[in-house]
C-alpha cells in the first residue's frame, strides 16, 4: 500500500504535465487553423518532427531522473551533484547539433518530411523550423530540469512549468499569429517564448530545492566526463524504447493507408484519443522508475513489489479507458468532426483496442522498474522484437480492415507482456535471493 501510494503521488503530476504537452500543440493548429489548410499541414508536420527529436534528449533526461534518484536514496550529495553535471554535459553535447544543424537544414528537413508537397506549404514547414528548431535548446533544457526535479522527488514542479508555458501560449498565440501577422512563424515563436519562461522558473526551482542546494556544495562523486557516459549509458536505451516504438508507429499508418484514405483519418483520429489514456500509462511508468531507482540507492531491493503495484495501478487505468472508450466511441468521433464513414470506421477502431490499451498498461508500467534498476536494455529489445512481430502481422490482418489493425496490435503487445512478466518475475526471485543472503546466520 505504501508503495501504491507514493506512485500515485508522484504520477499524478506527471500526467497533467504530459497531458499540457499534447494541449500546447492543439492550441497553436486551433489558431493557425483560421488561416488555410496549408499551414495547418506545415504545422502538423513540424509538430511530429519536433516529438522524434524529444527521443534524442529523453537520454538526458530519464538518465538524469534515474540517476539523481538513484543518489538521493543513497543520502550521496555527490552522486546528485555529479548527476546533474552529466545530465547538463549531455544536453550540452546534443543541442547544438540539433539547433544549429536544424537551423541550416531546415529547407531539405521540409521537402524530406513533406514529400512532393506544394512549394507553398514547403516554405511554411520551413519558416517554422527556422524558429522551432533553434528552439530545441530551450525545449531540451526544460527536460533536462524536468529530469532533476523529478529524480529529487518532485514532480508538481514540472507540472506547474508546463502549466505555465501553455498559459503564456494560449496568450501569445492570437496575438503574435493574427495580431502580428506573422502566422506559422508567430505560432512557433509563441511556443518558444512560454517554453523560455518556464525554463526561467524551472531554474529558479532547482536553486530553491533543498536537496539539490545541499548537492551544488558537495564535491561531485566522478569527474564530468565520466558522469556524461554514465548518464548517456543509463538513457539510451530508453531513448532507443522511445524512437523504436514511434518509428513502429508512423510504419503501422502506412500498414492502415493499404486500406483506404478513409481508415487513415480514422486511425489517426483513434490514435490521439487514446493519447490520454496512454499518457497516464507512461505517467505510472516514470512513478515507478523514480521509486525503484530510490529504494536501490538506499539498499533496498523491492523492484518485484513496486512492479507489481506499478502494473495493478496502470491496468486499472487501461481497463477504464478501454470501457470508456467503448461507450463513447461514437461521440468521441463526433467531437473531432468526423462523420460518415470516417465516423463508422473510427468507432469500431476505438472499440476493437480495448484489449491492446490493457495489454500496453502492463507493458509500459512495467517498464519504469527495469528503467529505474538498469534493466533499460533488456526492455528495449523487447521493444524492438514486438514492434519487428507487429508489421507483418498488421500486414497480414489487413484484409479484415481497422479490427483486423486493432488485433495484430494486441497479438504482439501480448507477447511483449508475457516477455516483459517472465522477466519480472525474475527480479522477484533475485530480490528475495538477496534478502536472504543479508539474513545473518544464528550459530548456538
Amino acid at each position: 500500500m505504501s508503495h501504491r501510494r507514493r506512485l500515485i503521488s508522484l504520477a499524478y503530476p506527471v500526467y497533467f504535465e504530459l497531458l499540457a504537452g499534447v494541449t500546447a500543440g492543439v492550441i497553436n493548429m486551433v489558431w493557425v487553423a483560421r488561416l488555410g489548410g496549408d499551414r495547418v499541414a506545415a504545422v502538423a508536420v513540424a509538430t511530429n518532427v519536433e516529438n522524434l527529436l524529444l527521443g534524442l534528449i529523453l537520454m538526458a533526461g530519464t538518465g538524469t531522473t534515474v540517476l539523481v534518484a538513484r543518489a538521493r536514496g543513497a543520502d550521496d550529495p555527490g552522486g546528485i551533484r555529479a548527476a546533474v553535471r552529466g545530465g547538463w554535459a549531455l544536453w550540452a553535447l546534443i543541442t547544438p547539433v540539433v539547433a544549429v544543424g536544424g537551423y541550416l537544414c531546415r529547407e531539405p528537413l521540409a521537402r524530406l518530411v513533406l514529400g512532393g508537397a506544394d512549394e507553398r506549404v514547403l516554405a511554411l514547414a520551413s519558416g517554422y523550423f527556422a524558429i522551432a528548431l533553434p528552439g530545441t535548446a530551450v525545449f531540451f533544457a526544460t527536460n533536462v530540469v524536468d529530469g532533476i526535479l523529478k529524480g529529487a522527488g518532485d514532480t508538481r514542479t514540472p507540472m506547474r512549468l508546463a502549466f505555465l508555458a501553455n498559459a503564456l501560449i494560449l496568450v501569445l498565440d492570437p496575438l503574435l499569429i493574427l495580431g502580428c501577422g506573422l502566422g506559422v512563424r508567430g505560432a512557433a515563436l509563441a511556443t518558444v517564448t512560454g517554453r523560455a519562461v518556464a525554463l526561467a522558473v524551472g531554474l529558479r526551482a532547482l536553486r530553491r530545492n533543498p536537496g539539490l542546494r545541499a548537492a551544488r556544495r558537495a564535491a561531485p562523486r566522478e569527474p564530468g566526463a565520466a558522469a556524461l557516459r554514465r548518464t548517456f549509458a543509463t538513457g539510451l536505451p530508453m531513448s532507443l524504447d522511445f524512437v523504436v516504438r514511434m518509428a513502429g508507429a508512423l510504419a503501422l499508418v502506412a500498414m492502415v493507408a493499404r486500406i483506404g484514405v478513409g481508415e487513415v483519418a480514422a486511425y489517426g483520429i483513434a490514435t490521439k484519443a487514446m493519447y490520454a489514456a496512454t499518457m497516464a500509462f507512461y505517467a505510472v511508468r516514470q512513478a515507478a522508475a523514480i521509486r525503484t531507482a530510490q529504494l536501490l540507492g538506499a539498499g533496498r531491493d523491492e523492484r518485484a513489489a513496486v512492479g507489481r503495484q506499478a502494473a495493478l495501478l496502470s491496468g486499472a487505468l487501461g481497463l477504464m479507458a478501454a470501457l470508456l472508450l467503448l461507450a463513447t466511441a461514437p461521440w468521441i468521433m463526433a467531437a473531432f468532426g468526423a462523420g460518415g464513414e470516417v465516423a463508422a470506421a473510427g468507432t469500431l477502431c476505438l472499440r476493437c483496442l480495448g484489449p491492446y490499451l490493457v495489454l500496453l498498461s502492463g507493458f509500459i508500467a512495467l517498464g519504469g522498474v527495469f528503467e529505474g534498476s538498469g534493466g533499460s536494455p533488456a526492455l528495449a529489445g523487447v521493444t524492438a522484437c514486438g514492434v519487428a512481430l507487429q508489421l507483418p502481422l498488421a500486414l497480414g490482418l489487413s484484409g479484415l480492415g481497422l479490427p483486423g489493425i486493432c488485433l495484430a496490435m494486441a497479438l504482439s503487445m501480448g507477447l511483449q507482456c508475457a516477455a516483459v512478466a517472465g522477466m519480472h518475475r525474475r527480479l522477484g526471485t533475485a530480490g528475495q535471493r538477496t534478502r536472504t543472503e543479508k539474513t545473518p546466520v544464528r550459530t548456538r
